[in-house]
């Protein structure tokens, strides 16, 4: 069995807009794991993309929030931080990544080479500290809005993510809810109500997967 709750886990968590501001992802993500025990590293920014990770890069948005603490939140002067930086520092048991909407490339052509080189490469660069990996891919939205969320792109990337992530585990949100469950305020971003349940979510997964299974001495 999974451990009935994350104490003495030290996890840290990446993502996209999703966890750029405390309403969103970020608050509600971060309180679920701690209340569960874990010790939380959460960083966002927003529009990275998966690649974004392995490097330093300026982007429009960001924020940080570690436990219980309140988020510090960044406007243009926002960066990503390097994945092996980030695990250096804050040591985590586990990495957490929340990339799915930033790269699904809405009312675009997929770009599959693109999304390939920067999903594998960000999951081999976690692999190569051997620390395991979550990765958790996009929820449901509404169609159209101001990012052009499109449903069946939601599924074929999800699906995408599912087939490349390797070797971190895969948690498809599709599966949490069904089409038109989660309100949004722009087809993409989630109310306060959406998020919650998304993070009750992912908290459960993490929970269930073997990879935060006690490990045997």
């Amino acid at each position: 069995m999974a451990l009935a709750n994350l104490a003495g886990i030290a996890v840290l968590v990446i993502g996209e807009s999703h966890m750029s501001l405390p309403s969103y992802l970020l608050d509600p993500l971060t309180e679920s794991l701690t209340n569960q025990g874990a010790k939380v590293y959460a960083y966002g920014a927003c529009g990275a993309s998966a690649g974004d990770w392995l490097k330093k890069i300026q982007v429009p948005c960001g924020a940080k929030k570690v436990g219980s603490e309140k988020a510090t939140v960044k406007g243009s002067d926002a960066t990503t931080t390097p994945i092996k930086d980030l695990i250096s520092f804050d040591k985590p048991d586990i990495v957490l990544v929340i990339i799915g909407d930033t790269m699904a490339s809405y009312g675009k052509p997929f770009p599959q080479a693109w999304a390939w080189q920067g999903v594998t490469s960000l999951a081999k660069e976690i692999s190569s500290t051997n620390t395991p990996c979550i990765w958790v891919g996009p929820a449901w939205g509404k169609e159209g809005g101001k990012y052009g969320k499109n449903n069946d792109r939601v599924k074929f990337f999800s699906t995408f993510l599912a087939n490349n992530v390797s070797p971190c585990e895969y948690v498809a949100s599709t599966k949490f809810s069904n089409i038109g469950d989660w309100a949004t305020i722009d087809g993409q971003h989630l109310t306060p109500a959406g998020y919650k349940s998304w993070s009750s979510k992912i908290t459960q997964s993490v929970l269930n997967s073997p990879l935060t299974k006690p490990k045997k001495i």
